[in-house]
Order: C-alpha cells, then structure tokens, then sequence
C-alpha cells in the first residue's frame, strides 16, 4: 500500500524531524551566500569567495570517515541539540564580524565536519518511524524539501542582502540555528543499542569497513554514490556550454531545470508509484540519469538542453529505493552509520565529479563532457546491474 503525506505527518517525531531538516538547509543557505558576499565585499577576490561558499562541504568526507559512529552511539535528541547549538554558535560569531577570512573558512569548515553527523542521525530515525513503504515517502519528501529549502535560502538570503548589512543577515541565519536548537529537544527520548567502548574514530573505521567488506551493503553503497556523482558532475560543465551558446547566463535556466527534474522524480516516484512498480522501475530510473546526457554530444540549443537536463535529474529518484534496500540489508546496531556513510559518499563524489567535469571543459567541449558524463553514469549502472534489479 502506498503511504500518503498525511500519514507523515501524523507522527509528531517526524513533524519535528521535518521542521529541523527546512530549518537547517534553509539557515545554511542564507549563511553560505551571506559569507560568500562579505568575502567579495572585503577583498574582491571572487576565488576566495567561493572557497567560503564551499568551506561546509570540503569536511565532509572527513566527517564521514571520523564521526559517523556517533549517530548510533549519542541519543538523536541530544546528538541533534548539540549540533544545532554548534550552528547558532558558529553563526553568531561569524555575525559579529572582525574575522580574517581564513579563521571564516576554519569555522565555517568545523560546522561542516560534523554535518554528516546530524544528517545521519535524522535519516537513522526514519526507518523505525516510517516503516514499510512510508520510510521511502519520508526519503522523498526530505529530498524535495532540501532542494526547495536551498533554493528558497538562497533566494531569500539574497534579498536580505538587498535590505540589510551581511552581519543583520547573519543573525537571522543564526537566529534559526537557534530555534532548530530549542525544537529538537521536542524528540522523544530514545535507546541506542550498546556499541564497544572504543574512540568514535576507530569505531567509526571499524563500522566503515563492515559495511563495506559486506557485498550486498557495498553493492547498495556503490550503486547510491556512482551513477548519481557521475551524471550530477555533468553541472560542471554546464557554465561553458551555456557561454559556448553566447548566453553564459542561460547556465542557470540549465541548472533549475535540474532541480526541477529532481523534484518531479521524487514526487512521482516516491508519492505516485506503488512499491512493486517502483522496485521494477529502479534500474530504468538509474539508466535515466545518464542516457539524456547522451543526446548532448549533438550540441542542443539550449531549451532542449534545459529538456535533457530535467528529464536526467528526474531519474535520480531511482535512490530511494537502493535507500530503503540498504536500510534492509544494513545491521540494525549501525543503521544510521549506514545511511550517514551513503549520504557522504553522494556529496563527496558529486563535489568529486563536478570538479572533474570542470578541468575536463579545458581540454574537450562542454557538450562531450557532459555527454561523456551521461555515458559514465550508464556504464556504471551496468556494472551494478545486480544491486539495481
């Protein structure tokens, strides 16, 4: 039977969960782009500007690779509180102003390091919350609302901008940490089951190689990172495609047909289809995200790229359902480890591929690099053929 977004919402831990994941994007998103400008604004360095930007996603691996035990080893109420608290601290801080830019960058990067953290411990309460086909609507919903939440931040950040100095936009970033920080005491008390009394960063290694030493967790891990890293690096290239059409600008058009295409797969595919036709639909789903990309290789004027782009993003959605076959196959114990490792392969391996697809635009065309990206994704799908069935 397929779960129904009321169904959701009637579990009062989920509304709170719900809250802190809009919340959390939403802030970040107006810190991010706030730094960014008060960077630019204070030295005119534009590199410099968008290292800030992307100074809470560099960590992320590390966090990955160091932390991630805690999500099964610290309750979520408190692990959540305190990352929360971390936000608003950091946040302040950085409003009050004075920093040099690399002191910005190392504070910004320290919220960064534990974000993976935070993020596994929420996705980690879904499966006992939602159970059944109701842990892959609650996946799909997350999703739409981060991307929506992003969109929303950053649109939102820049208006504040428009009307107010970069450190009164701060303090409202920091002023929803706050509030995320006061509502996630609101989650219930909950067990966690006895772990080693080992460091968090051996246990963390230790969890890491169990997972993936197992085949069937590795297949689920591999086909989660792989095909969406490499279709999604495709982004990289989308600047120089758009210039090489003489509207640089145009870039943008490309990239919001993305999110929309994202945004539609989640929808109908996490809300629309029922849970037999979405598990038959999984590896056409993952064959999507590449194979438009093919179709570049022809150079499209840019509203069929627009096209393309939305119809490769649509079968991203394909990820809940190796999500809720890893939630299966993954030992209960280290669950959120599982998911917070998933979830920092995705990032790592997007950031990866864009960065790729970036250096390869110096060498070869924009469009046979996004094409070359489509193909990548389509063979490694192949390769995963028996995780994707």
């Amino acid at each position: 039977m397929t779960a129904r977004y009321r169904d959701l919402f009637g579990v009062p831990e989920f509304r709170v969960l719900f809250s802190l994941q809009a919340l959390s994007v939403t802030t970040d998103s107006i810190r991010m782009i706030a730094l960014s400008v008060q960077a630019f604004e204070r030295t005119g360095s534009a590199l410099l500007s968008a290292l800030v930007f992307g100074a809470g996603m560099l960590p992320y691996a590390v966090g990955g690779a160091l932390l991630l035990s805690l999500a099964d080893r610290v309750p979520a109420r408190r692990l959540l509180t305190g990352h929360h608290l971390l936000r608003f601290a950091a946040t302040a801080v950085l409003a009050l102003g004075g920093l040099p830019p690399a002191a910005t960058i190392a504070l910004v990067a320290m919220v960064g390091l534990v974000a993976p953290v935070g993020s596994a411990a929420v996705q980690a309460r879904l499966p006992a919350l939602l159970p059944g086909d109701g842990h892959v609507l609650g996946r799909s919903l997350f999703t739409m609302t981060a991307a929506g939440a992003q969109i929303a931040g950053q649109a939102v950040g820049g208006l504040l901008l428009s009307t107010l100095t970069t450190s009164g936009t701060l303090w409202l970033a920091a002023a929803g940490a706050a509030l995320a920080a006061l509502i996630a005491p609101a989650l219930p008390a909950a067990s966690i089951h006895a772990r080693p009394a080992s460091g968090t960063a051996r246990e963390t290694w230790r969890v890491n190689r169990l997972l993936l030493g197992d085949r069937t967790t590795r297949g689920l891990l591999l086909a989660g990172w792989l095909p969406i890293s490499l279709s999604v690096g495709a982004e990289g290239a989308v600047i120089p495609y758009a210039d090489g059409h003489g509207d640089p600008g145009a870039a943008g058009l490309i990239l919001a047909a993305g999110a929309a295409g994202m945004l539609a797969g989640n929808l109908a595919v996490g809300r629309l289809a029922r849970p037999a036709l979405r598990e038959r639909l999984t590896l056409p789903l993952t064959l999507l995200t590449g194979a438009p990309l093919l179709l570049f290789a022809w150079d499209p004027v840019l509203p069929l790229a627009c096209a393309l782009m939305a119809a490769g993003t649509f079968g991203l959605s394909y990820e809940l359902t190796v999500q809720r076959r890893l939630v299966d196959a993954a030992p209960e114990p280290v669950r959120g480890q599982a998911l917070g490792l998933s979830g920092t392969g995705v990032m790592t391996g997007q950031a990866a591929g864009i960065g790729a697809a970036g250096a390869l635009t110096d060498v070869a065309a924009p469009s046979l690099v996004i094409a070359f990206c489509g193909a990548a994704a389509v063979i490694a799908a192949l390769l995963l053929i028996s995780h994707l069935r």
